[in-house]
């Protein structure tokens, strides 16, 4: 699990998906895109390493799939994301 926990945070899309969702809100796949700047192929493919990784759970809402940090993670699984997002926002000069 440790290599699907790295791999969920080391990759650049990854990393800020999980910023976009540090808000605790769901957020649909079409907005991800759109702030993102990705197609829908990668952004699927990309939530699904997340997925795997533990940090994010989905659900569909009508027509769209909405993804959100999971709720329900352990505090051990929690404190990489902790540990990394300030610092992630500080070295790119973003808003919380």
């Amino acid at each position: 699990m440790l290599r699907e926990i790295l791999s969920a945070m080391a990759e650049p899309m990854r990393l800020a998906a999980t910023r976009l969702l540090w808000d605790g809100g769901a957020h649909c796949l079409c907005e991800l895109m759109v702030r993102l700047e990705a197609l829908q192929c990668q952004r699927s493919r990309h939530m699904q390493a997340r997925k795997a990784a533990g940090f994010v759970n989905d659900r569909r809402d009508a027509r769209r799939l909405r993804y959100r940090l999971d709720p329900a993670l352990s505090p051990q699984r929690r404190a990489m994301p902790d540990a990394v997002m300030p610092a992630h926002v500080a070295k790119e000069g973003l808003a919380g």
